[in-house]
């Protein structure tokens, strides 16, 4: 398991950067303009490569431009990449420093809620393909994942929301007590920091268990596989939804699913609902058919099967459950319009 820092002020140590031949940092313009300078007199002397900001922009055409730039620096083996933004930075960086010259190490530094609470640890790196989200990556281990909660505050508020999502999900597939303590708050009044050591602490526990998924980690999947194949479709359109937002979505549809199957009841079903529409409100969905095909294309299936991860009760999941399409359209039914 890659080792992880968090702490609330900008402040790290020389040793991080010890012993490289080079540093590149890579930033997109969000938090080049907003992250950077904070951090900027600490670092050494480096490359600064900067990509757009935004998901549409997560696909190997921009790993192209990294790996052009890294190689235009005369980065060797012996250097050391700094990924500086959020899940999207991190997930890409992650995946060009794993790639480039068979692999070379790569520190994180999360600047989002959603990054810090998940994106950031565990070692997954990736790009979208096409519509299918992280369809292309590696499993890459971080030297170290530095967590600098200060940089939630750069965030605008659908950004936060965004990340909440993830943080949401910890909490319904393994702390039932945590889960009653996030649900009588609204997200402005919860303490952030304390957020991100509940979600980093869980997340590592699962992943020291499981590294390549091959069981266990597999929970953490739960709303992602609906909502990964809605934020790939709304890549398309001209407001295409925030990771969080189609997560959120997800994570009612796949509760729906659960109760279906007798693995939750109808006032937990309730209360996951109305909590997360209270947070995200609900989003506009395309046809079934236009995102069934996504689904069938997701990383976790086998064979023919639709697999999903549910909750088994709040704070418990289950993984691997098969889910028939009727099953799906009846979820997004349910999602529309609230009928059992």
């Amino acid at each position: 398991m890659n080792e992880v820092h968090i702490q609330s002020r900008a402040k790290l140590p020389k040793s991080l950067f010890r012993g490289y031949s080079k540093v590149a940092v890579l930033v997109d313009e969000n938090t080049r303009i907003h992250c950077y300078e904070r951090i900027r007199s600490q670092l050494p002397g480096h490359e600064l490569i900067t990509i757009p900001a935004g998901e549409q922009h997560k696909n190997l055409a921009t790993c192209q431009q990294v790996w052009q730039q890294m190689t235009g620096a005369n980065l060797d083996r012996h250097a050391v990449l700094v990924a500086l933004g959020g899940g999207v930075v991190s997930d890409l960086g992650g995946f060009c420093a794993s790639t480039y010259k068979r692999g070379i190490d790569f520190i994180l530094l999360p600047t989002t809620l959603l990054s810090m609470a998940d994106a950031s640890i565990g070692g997954k790196t990736g790009v979208d393909f096409g519509t299918l989200k992280n369809h292309v990556g590696t499993f890459a281990l971080p030297k170290v994942t530095w967590i600098i909660t200060d940089f939630l505050q750069t965030l605008p508020q659908p950004e936060l929301r965004s990340g909440f999502a993830e943080v949401i999900k910890h909490c319904l597939v393994s702390d039932r007590k945590a889960w009653n303590q996030l649900r009588r708050k609204p997200l402005k009044a919860h303490n952030l920091t304390r957020l991100v050591r509940h979600s980093a602490d869980f997340k590592m526990r699962v992943v020291s268990k499981d590294p390549r998924e091959g069981g266990l980690r597999k929970i953490l999947n739960f709303g992602h596989t609906i909502g990964h194949a809605l934020e790939g479709l709304s890549l398309q359109t001209r407001t295409p939804l925030l990771h969080g937002e189609a997560i959120a979505a997800g994570m009612i549809m796949e509760s729906y699913i659960a109760w279906r199957k007798k693995l939750l009841k109808e006032a937990e079903l309730e209360e996951i609902r109305d909590y997360i529409v209270e947070i995200f409100g609900k989003a506009e969905l395309p046809e079934e058919g236009k995102w069934m095909e996504a689904l069938r294309q997701d990383k976790k299936n086998k064979g023919r099967n639709i697999l999903m991860a549910l909750p088994k009760s709040i704070g418990k999941a289950v993984f691997d459950i098969p889910v028939s399409e009727p099953e799906i359209r009846a979820a997004a039914g349910y999602y529309r319009n609230d009928q059992m």
